[in-house]
């Protein structure tokens, strides 16, 4: 089967992944290689903006690659999977993106000014330009598609609009990608308030152990109205049972009429999305194991990725330096 076009899409580095991560992301990145060519990198460039745990970089890279890789992100159908730093291509690009991109443009994204907001003393200009690489980081390789969330929808039209702003300087060089939304929404965090996230200790790991599952899914908040077991339940307002949509669809519609009626209290309910969830990621957890006895594994993954989106960075780099007229 011919394939629709070719696919980009980057992570930072952030060690095991978690529930978000994989409704989020993983779950699309590996049903697109079905349709597209897909390129997925691990962006740890990005990453130093921060300049926090830089020294966890290649353990996060190996955990979450290990990750991708149990998921069924696959290098052996077609798929790249690279570390962004290791094609430097990616920042010659970024560099000639930063000649024509107004420094108003980035100023006035509520993701910068978010940022500044979270690092107020580490206001760097790899924080001012981090869109302007995440742009270098999609049309370096010429991808033609972007999955994106609704969250992250303006992230990708800014790419566009320095596309637009290059070619018409430049000539039509580089492809304006299109976006391809997902369709899971924000997942929240045991907290049932903010998204799921490492830094809050609001998440779930996808390769937690049984154990671990039940531990943290009997943390999470339910409906905060229900406050005895007799009460009604109001499904709507409760996060265990948004989550039990996916992972328990046989049984979810039982689930609402048992809440509603008081016939299930919050704690059965969350025993049993913990087993549900238990066993959606077996399958996952054996994969993850039997990759993890093979120790080279991910390096040599990423080492491959690497020299299959070097030929690509190679030829649109010279077609970029050429129309620019480097010499």
């Amino acid at each position: 089967m011919s394939k629709k076009g070719r696919v980009f899409s980057g992570a930072r580095p952030t060690g095991r992944q978690h529930l978000g991560n994989y409704l989020g992301a993983i779950r699309n990145y590996v049903a697109l290689q079905d349709e597209y060519d897909c390129i997925y990198c691990v962006v740890d460039l990005h990453a130093l903006t921060t300049l926090s745990d830089t020294d966890k970089l290649r353990e996060w890279t190996y955990e979450m690659v290990l990750d991708w890789l149990a998921a069924g992100i696959d290098p052996e159908r077609g798929t790249i999977v690279f570390v962004q730093s290791h094609v430097p291509q990616v920042v010659e690009l970024h560099l000639l993106f930063s000649m024509v991109t107004p420094l108003g443009w980035l100023t006035r994204l509520p993701t910068f000014k978010e940022k500044v907001r979270q690092q107020p003393d580490n206001v760097n200009y790899g924080l001012v330009g981090y869109p302007v690489l995440m742009a270098a980081d999609i049309t370096l390789y010429k991808a033609s598609v972007v999955p994106v969330g609704v969250d992250q929808a303006p992230h990708l039209e800014f790419t566009r609009e320095i596309v637009r702003r290059f070619n018409h300087y430049f000539g039509e060089v580089l492809i304006e990608p299109q976006a391809k939304h997902t369709e899971f929404p924000k997942v929240l965090g045991i907290d049932g308030q903010q998204k799921m996230s490492k830094s809050l200790n609001n998440h779930i790991e996808i390769a937690a152990s049984p154990e671990e599952i039940q531990e943290r899914v009997m943390q999470m908040v339910t409906d905060p109205a229900r406050r005895y077991r007799s009460d009604p339940g109001h499904p709507e307002v409760c996060n265990v049972f948004t989550l039990h949509g996916f992972f328990s669809p046989e049984q979810v519609a039982q689930i609402e009429v048992d809440c509603r009626s008081a016939a299930i209290g919050c704690v059965e309910c969350k025993r049993l999305f913990a087993r549900n969830l238990a066993d959606y990621f077996a399958p996952f957890r054996e994969r993850r194991a039997q990759l993890a006895s093979r120790p080279n594994i991910v390096w040599d993954v990423l080492a491959e990725g690497a020299r299959r989106a070097s030929v690509i960075a190679s030829e649109t780099i010279a077609e970029v330096k050429a129309a620019v007229g480097l010499p």
